[in-house]
């Protein structure tokens, strides 16, 4: 599904270059379940929104599924992210605007879906997610724990082929960070490749595949895929 090759991300600060990834070769296979790992400061963050395609300012070849997306515009990247994205934040980015209900419908405007059939996705998900009373207030009404919820079930609501998440279940208390695992567990069984950065191995111990990145080097691999870093890989 996904293959970045040579790919770099650096920040310029008057004369000074700072890298936050360095030549990342990377394959991720649809239905994989992949958790990222690593130190503050290591690129997690920065490597995810590539992916989600938020970031366009890296250098290298990104394909998602067999589309190049670093020949793209960012109208293109941003209506293939628009359809097969789904993106979990640490920050949320609720829309404080737009009720619970109309935040979680968000990503189904996009798609050619009956409006009937849309209020009946989203009663569901309200459902599944125990957040029905919550479902005609504002964001600044719910506390950070439920706002995570919305901010998550807005996310998995149009059933995207690949779902990212930064730090998921971070406000969330042990039962819902349970419930959250264990809903993205189900839909990667269902066919959803799941990328997440988690700071936990209980979160970790979910996925079928880690990778560790260090000073934004990918370092290490369970898949076998990449070598560690050192003088001789980085030449």
């Amino acid at each position: 599904m996904i293959e970045l090759k040579q790919l770099e991300r650096s920040y310029k600060t008057g004369h000074t270059e700072t890298w936050v990834l360095r030549r990342i070769n990377l394959t991720i296979r649809e239905g994989e379940f992949v958790t990222v790992m690593g130190p503050s400061g290591a690129g997690k963050s920065s490597l995810l929104n590539v992916l989600a395609m938020l970031d366009d300012q890296w250098r290298g070849e990104f394909y998602f599924a067999g589309e190049a997306v670093h020949a793209m515009n960012r109208k293109q990247r941003a209506e293939l992210a628009r359809r097969r994205i789904g993106m979990v934040f640490q920050s949320y980015h609720l829309l404080d605007d737009l009720t619970v209900a109309e935040n979680i419908d968000l990503p189904l405007s996009y798609k050619d879906i009956p409006k009937s059939e849309r209020q009946a996705l989203v009663a569901d998900t309200l459902d599944r997610f125990n957040i029905v009373g919550k479902k005609d207030l504002f964001p600044n009404q719910l506390s950070g724990g439920q706002q995570q919820l919305v901010g998550i079930a807005r996310a998995v609501i149009h059933k995207p082929n690949l779902l990212l998440a930064d730090e998921p279940t971070g406000n969330l208390h042990s039962e819902q960070a349970n419930e959250i695992m264990q809903l993205f567990r189900k839909l990667n069984e269902e066919g959803t490749t799941v990328v997440q950065v988690t700071h936990s191995e209980t979160n970790a111990g979910y996925g079928t595949r880690t990778i560790e990145l260090r000073d934004g080097w990918l370092s290490r691999d369970t898949a076998g895929l990449v070598a560690a870093e050192g003088a001789g890989v980085r030449a």
